[in-house]
């Protein structure tokens, strides 16, 4: 009993951050988080436009709290706001933009979109990053494509670290699954190798003693070598 009424209020808890997402629109919206405090339900979400979630004057957020007591029977729903700075190195937010970005100018530009993607992910200070596009692209198949750049963690503990979401765009051949992973500039590399400026200066000390040492060796060849006379060679090992 006491299992079903745990699966039914977490079917509850997905219902309100699906609403959410669904009522501020595809591409907004990077998380929802729901944290239960004594004096009521205090509902985060986290957007990069916090001006358009939020509204004029506060409607949209006044709409939400009407909407979450009436329809989800919660008692008292606080809503606050979290901003992302960086939206390229949220891959809920990516994600969503590929998707939108396919629903208007056709999956025929899917590669054009993913490698600008890439780009600008990269550039926002991510270490690396995977795109895999599957479904209903240029093709008489389904098909995946995968585009990739840097270091990814895939195994292992360092792999929970990196961030991963889905989305999906609706397009006239049909659906196209969107899979977007990104490992944050801060994140730690464990194997990561880290060669300082002293480390630099003994490689090219090294690399210069080898050098000098193989000029030497090559001098010392081409010296001419002095002749020796028969007889004193005989003398030599008599």
């Amino acid at each position: 009993m006491e299992e079903k009424k745990f699966v039914n209020f977490k079917k509850e808890e997905l219902g309100v951050r699906e609403y959410i997402k669904n009522a501020l629109g595809k591409g907004r919206i990077s998380d929802v988080f729901i944290e239960y405090t004594p004096v009521g339900e205090k509902i985060i979400i986290a957007t990069n436009r916090p001006g358009i979630v939020i509204g004029k004057k506060g409607e949209k957020i006044d709409e939400l709290t009407r909407v979450l007591k009436k329809r989800f029977k919660l008692d008292n729903p606080h809503i606050e706001i979290k901003e992302i700075t960086s939206p390229y190195l949220d891959a809920q937010l990516v994600a969503d933009e590929i998707a939108l970005l396919l629903e208007r100018q056709g999956s025929l530009k899917f590669k054009i979109i993913a490698y600008k993607m890439i780009k600008q992910i990269m550039g926002a200070g991510a270490r690396g990053t995977e795109l895999v596009l599957s479904g209903k692209l240029p093709s008489e198949r389904a098909k995946s494509w995968r585009f990739s750049q840097g270091y990814l963690n895939k195994t292992g503990d360092p792999s929970k670290v990196v961030n991963r979401a889905m989305s999906q765009a609706i397009t006239l051949p049909g659906v196209i699954g969107i899979k977007v992973s990104i490992l944050p500039p801060d994140a730690p590399i464990h194997d990561r190798i880290h060669v300082t400026e002293e480390m630099k200066k003994q490689i090219i000390l090294a690399d210069l003693a080898e050098i000098e040492k193989e000029a030497e060796k090559k001098a010392e060849e081409r010296k001419p070598k002095k002749k020796v006379s028969k007889r004193k060679a005989k003398e030599a090992k008599e």
